[in-house]
């Protein structure tokens, strides 16, 4: 992984967010990387429920005060940063009042998803590469963990199609086990296509489920790691008919050399 460039981005994170598959994986991974001499850099959503001031978040003037269009509204994007002091690793964070404010990540006390959580997802996807591309830094691979991130798959091969700082960024989508029942706004495929993504590339976000949201996130990478073990029966269908680099389940003791082989062998070949 020497001098690779790699850019994680999860829906969630340790020690932002409490213990589980998504946010321990969405920590381990870049630790394994940057201890392997690659550089990387960590996106995730600044939800209400971070402690800023436990975990030193602040905001960055510099990558801020863009708007973001999101069905024809204008959305303030800002940047925050922390870093992880244990590991020097630094973590920037997507945040707009409207969509991070509130004291929760993805559901209200009810256990209801939040009705707006699809315009967060492509909030968060667009502030992530339009954040990137202040940066100008240019992605050898972008690894995405969880289904807040799924769209970005999607958006970086359509709406950023022809962005040179990406030309040549392999997508690794990571699936984990089926992280919500329902189904989130049925407006979803309307926003989309907004952003002149055409509706005949995407039918299925018409039912925008988990299995559907990450059957797009899978057509649109370049590689898949099934990071669970208990990945939906129709999303393994989906992901074996495909010809693309699978990484099979490996637990989270033994995956550091079979990530480390797979981005060298068969994503960077």
């Amino acid at each position: 992984m020497n001098g690779k460039k790699i850019l994680f981005v999860s829906s969630e994170l340790v020690p932002y967010l409490p213990e589980n598959e998504v946010s321990l994986m969405s920590y381990e991974a870049p630790r394994m990387v940057n201890s392997n001499g690659g550089q990387i850099r960590i996106f995730m959503p600044r939800y209400g429920n971070i402690n800023e001031r436990r975990h030193q978040l602040h905001e960055v003037i510099r990558l801020s005060g863009m708007n973001l269009v999101i069905d024809d509204m204008d959305m303030p994007l800002i940047i925050k940063v922390a870093s992880i002091p244990r590991e020097r690793i630094q973590v920037y964070f997507i945040d707009n009042e409207e969509y991070f404010k509130r004291k929760a990540t993805f559901t209200d006390k009810q256990g209801q998803l939040f009705a707006d959580n699809d315009q967060r997802a492509i909030f968060f996807a667009k502030g992530v590469m339009e954040t990137v591309k202040k940066l100008n830094w240019s992605p050898d691979i972008i690894h995405v963990h969880g289904w807040m991130s799924s769209l970005l798959p999607l958006y970086l091969k359509k709406y950023y199609a022809d962005e040179p700082l990406f030309a040549d960024s392999k997508i690794v989508l990571s699936v984990y086990g089926r992280s919500f029942e329902g189904t989130l706004d049925k407006d979803m495929l309307k926003r989309i296509t907004f952003d002149g993504i055409p509706e005949s590339e995407i039918p299925a976000l018409a039912d925008p489920t988990y299995n559907n949201l990450l059957k797009v996130a899978v057509d649109y990478s370049d590689a898949v790691i099934l990071a669970s073990q208990d990945i939906p029966d129709e999303l393994n269908e989906h992901i074996s008919n495909l010809e693309k680099p699978v990484l099979p389940y490996v637990p989270l003791q033994e995956f550091e050399e079979a990530y480390a082989n797979f981005y060298n062998t068969e994503v960077l070949k």
